[in-house]
């Protein structure tokens, strides 16, 4: 074995989100692009990849990310960002008592790399 370090495999993290009817047009001009100062936290905090999709058909939203730890995942939360991105998005889809938005977590089924 070399002397490098071993990288931990990225956790792949999928979830459902939910916007309000007739959003769609401003959800996406919110995210186009997204703050510069949430991608830093999200990328501080091992973020990659990260992906939202929408089936424009039933205001579903699909995101995907790569993580490198539940722990720090759950740390953005607590950011002082990501708390005012909750208020500013609030407005466009189904959010909990928090402010963060309702999601349902997805479990993996199959990869293929």
């Amino acid at each position: 074995m070399s002397g490098g370090s071993l990288k931990s495999e990225m956790i792949r993290k999928a979830f459902l989100m939910k916007l309000k009817p007739n959003c769609q047009e401003e959800y996406e001009r919110r995210h186009n692009p997204i703050w510069p100062e949430l991608q830093t936290v999200l990328k501080e905090h091992g973020v990659s990849n990260y992906s939202i999709f929408l089936d424009r058909r039933t205001d579903q939203l699909f995101g995907y990310a790569e993580i490198e730890s539940d722990s720090r995942w759950q740390q953005i939360a607590q950011t002082e960002i990501c708390q005012r991105w909750w208020a500013d998005m609030k407005d466009l889809m189904l959010t909990n008592p928090d402010g963060s938005p309702m999601t349902t977590e997805l479990a993996k089924v199959f990869h293929l790399d």
